[in-house]
């Protein structure tokens, strides 16, 4: 948790500021009851209208210097707040844009949003009380014993006995709060699930008519937040009276025994007056502990939870890593190389080696399963192997920067994703000073080019969340496109045909014997395969072979099975 406020630092001068606006403040309500009594004594026992408007007079002043300290402390407050949420978010933004694969599947993307949106917005706005009004309560309970001890000891021996019982019974309360407002965020985090994947998957709900279903399962998670939230509020809520209750009593006792000692004396009208003004005051700011307690309870589970992503500690360190080689011809090496998915219980990848020429295709083909997306996304070491190298132009891939590295690859993952905005930018995406010209041609190379003049608004017309407004088909053939006008050594295609036709796909492959690029090229067509210049065949994490499509038509069972499967018989011994 103290990651968390470690961010504050470049915030302390302001944030003394305002914390001494609010002692200004303070020192203000603390020293009216006190001129109060004074002009009760001098002024209006003994009608003495002078002093009444001189106590009265510098009441007024205390006042107005009270009014302005405010003022300036809710803007500095804010300003606090606000850059130390926005610094927090930068931060726990680029942490997460650090994470490998392995790191991202521990934190739910319904998790990070609510740690994002929720947990953050708790924080900001607790800074935000903690210099407003938030500090003011304890110092104001503080203050008013001391101010009570001043003025009559012996009515303020009462606060000695209720305050201490009323800070434990508070910090019982914290205690407990805490542990359940951070079940609550966990809630939270299973209704963000629930909703965003019946966003996602709205239209295959309707296809299948699981309305009520989901209905159901979001009732579930929505009934359990409602009820741990119910419990949270109840206890914490459940302090106020219990505060107030034990608080007026002081209060009557200040009134009885200042009652008698004025009768017998020991004090006077004013006195007991001031006395009555500091226990309300002090009995209001106890009042305010349990709201309090609910702000602090939920902050330090927020700030908790936002901690854990913070100082994780298996981010890529990119600038650990200077960029010393650059990809320069995208010849690949797997020297004995096996990958286990963390917590796996056997492992996806098993003992593989290959080697991949520079400007040669490879085709990858095996069954659903099988690892070949795993194997590629160690590649760009999106994960690492267990064991075994990797090589890319006979540089080890870990003596590569991940930038360096990354920068030299194309990829196009398995499951287009698209970016909210137009279509030139998803695909400039890839290049970042790309020219209209360039994304013309990558569009043109990917097959996508002519589709696109057919829109209304071409290049500029806008792209829906996640591609919605567009078929499958377009927003492979854009993901592709983008992947092109990076213009890599090595260009990786992970099953990302599968939506074309074969027409398309056909003067697809046919444009990227243009390209110089090593690419690398997973699929599930023979016909697609074939036109590589070697096929590997994968089964079970396992290489079975590796070599051209008459070489495997000729000694693997498997490829030609798969072959026959696809209605290849025809051509099974063409030459």
């Amino acid at each position: 948790m103290r990651k968390v406020f470690s961010y504050l630092r470049p915030y302390t001068f302001p944030s003394i500021i305002a914390f001494s606006l609010m002692l200004i403040e303070l020192t203000v309500e603390l020293l009216l009851p006190l001129f109060l009594g004074l002009m009760i004594n001098q002024g209006v026992v003994n009608q003495d209208i002078q002093n009444i408007a001189f106590w009265g007079s510098i009441m007024i002043g205390l006042a107005l210097l009270s009014f302005l300290a405010g003022v300036l402390n809710s803007f500095l407050s804010s300003h606090v707040s606000f850059s130390y949420a926005y610094d927090l978010r930068e931060e726990l933004f680029s942490k997460i844009q650090s994470f490998t694969y392995a790191k991202l599947n521990k934190y739910p993307t319904s998790s990070l949003v609510t740690r994002f949106t929720n947990d953050i917005r708790q924080i900001q706005n607790t800074v935000f009380m903690v210099l407003r009004i938030m500090a003011k309560a304890p110092l104001t309970v503080l203050g008013g014993v001391i101010m009570a001890f001043v003025v009559n000891a012996q009515l303020a021996l009462i606060f000695l006995v209720t305050v201490p019982l009323l800070i434990l019974f508070l910090l019982w309360i914290l205690k407990i709060s805490s542990k359940l407002f951070k079940q609550v965020q966990s809630n939270v985090d299973d209704v963000n699930r629930v909703m965003q994947e019946n966003l996602a998957g709205m239209r295959l709900i309707k296809a299948f008519t699981r309305r009520s279903t989901e209905e159901n399962r979001f009732d579930d998670a929505n009934r359990t937040l409602a009820v741990t939230t119910r419990k949270t509020f109840r206890i914490v809520e459940s302090s106020g009276p219990v505060l107030l209750f034990v608080m007026n009593l002081s209060l009557i006792f200040i009134i009885w025994f200042g009652s008698i000692q004025t009768v017998n004396g020991q004090a006077n009208i004013g006195e007991v007056v001031t006395m009555i003004n500091y226990a309300l005051r002090v009995a209001m700011a106890i009042s305010m502990f349990s709201f309090i307690i609910m702000i602090l309870s939920r902050t330090k589970a927020s700030a908790e939870r936002i901690s854990e992503v913070l100082t994780e500690e298996d981010g890529e360190q990119e600038e650990l890593k200077q960029a010393v080689f650059s990809l320069s011809k995208g010849r690949l090496v797997f020297e004995n190389v096996s990958f286990r998915y963390p917590d796996a219980f056997k492992e996806t990848l098993s003992d593989i080696s290959f080697s991949v020429n520079a400007g040669e295709r490879l085709a990858i083909i095996g069954a659903t399963g099988s690892g070949k997306t795993s194997l590629f996304q160690l590649i760009p070491r999106l994960y690492e192997p267990s064991k075994g190298n990797i090589y890319v132009d006979d540089i080890l891939l870990t003596d590569y920067s991940f930038k360096a590295l990354r920068d030299g690859i194309g990829y196009v993952p398995q499951t287009p994703l698209l970016f909210t905005g137009s279509i030139f930018d998803n695909i400039a995406f890839g290049k970042k000073d790309a020219t209209m010209d360039e994304v013309i041609q990558a569009a043109k190379d990917a097959q996508i080019h002519d589709t696109i003049q057919q829109l209304e608004h071409q290049y500029e017309t806008r792209v829906g969340q996640k591609g919605v407004n567009l078929s499958g088909g377009q927003k492979q053939r854009i993901s592709i496109a983008r992947a092109l006008i990076r213009k890599p050594e090595m260009l990786m295609l992970d099953d990302s045909t599968s939506a074309l036709d074969l027409a398309t796909e056909a003067r697809f492959l046919q444009a990227l014997n243009y390209y110089p690029y090593t690419v690398l090229l997973i699929t599930q067509k023979i016909a697609t395969a074939k036109t590589s210049d070697r096929i590997l065949l994968l089964d079970q994490g396992k290489i079975l072979d590796i070599g051209t499509h008459n070489e495997l038509l000729d000694r693997s069972e498997l490829y030609r099975a798969v072959a026959e499967s696809q209605q290849e018989k025809e051509v099974l011994h063409a030459k």
